[in-house]
């Protein structure tokens, strides 16, 4: 009986203490070390960025800038470098230089120009479907060599006729960066002395 009395002690004692330690597992965990809280405050900052190219350096890609950035929508910078690099005249009036978008694209900035009417801000549009402003045209002109830009979309990579009063894809005309913008209208723009840079656009 005494051996018994023990026994039954024992597996209480054990069972008393698996009790009080899955109680107590779970306070520990809601309550992380202090130095983990510091952490997770200081990795949420950001930093800011008035300079375009400071800017792209940092993030790296991105379509539009972002809060980060704090400078001029259009800052002196980018339009000194176009001027040098041969995108805009240096004679051209202030409002015809500024007349542009930028963007960073492999922590580089890359700038397109609007220039006579260029879609810059439009993503390529790489469908071979006609829509029905092209079927309409090809109705009334069925044997056109070319359906103008107008009907067809400035996106487009390709070039387009009618043949037999159906729209038909001739050829692609234009490249798709990685972006996804017409590459053929994007230059990447640098700080560099104008001897040592020329526009660069994506080479595939």
């Amino acid at each position: 009986m005494c051996h018994l009395n023990k026994s039954i002690v024992g597996l209480s004692l054990t069972v008393g203490l698996f009790i009080l330690a899955a109680c107590s597992a779970p306070a520990s965990q809601s309550n992380p070390p202090q130095s983990q809280l510091t952490t997770a405050v200081v990795n949420t900052e950001q930093l800011q960025y008035d300079d375009p190219f400071a800017y792209c350096a940092a993030v790296g890609t991105i379509d539009t800038p972002d809060e980060q950035y704090t400078g001029l929508k259009m800052p002196d910078s980018i339009v000194q470098a176009m001027i040098a690099q041969g995108i805009v005249s240096a004679d051209a009036p202030e409002e015809f230089q500024q007349n542009a978008v930028w963007r960073c694209m492999n922590a580089s900035v890359w700038v397109c120009h609007f220039g006579a009417n260029l879609p810059c801000l439009e993503k390529a549009d790489m469908s071979q479907v006609p829509t029905s402003e092209m079927e309409d045209f090809c109705k009334s002109n069925p044997t056109a060599d070319s359906i103008p830009a107008a009907v067809t979309g400035r996106a487009t990579i390709y070039e387009w006729k009618c043949n037999a009063g159906k729209p038909e894809v001739i050829r692609q005309v234009l490249q798709v960066d990685p972006q996804g913008y017409l590459a053929d209208f994007w230059y990447e723009v640098t700080t560099q002395p104008i001897e040592s840079v020329g526009a660069a656009r994506i080479e595939f």
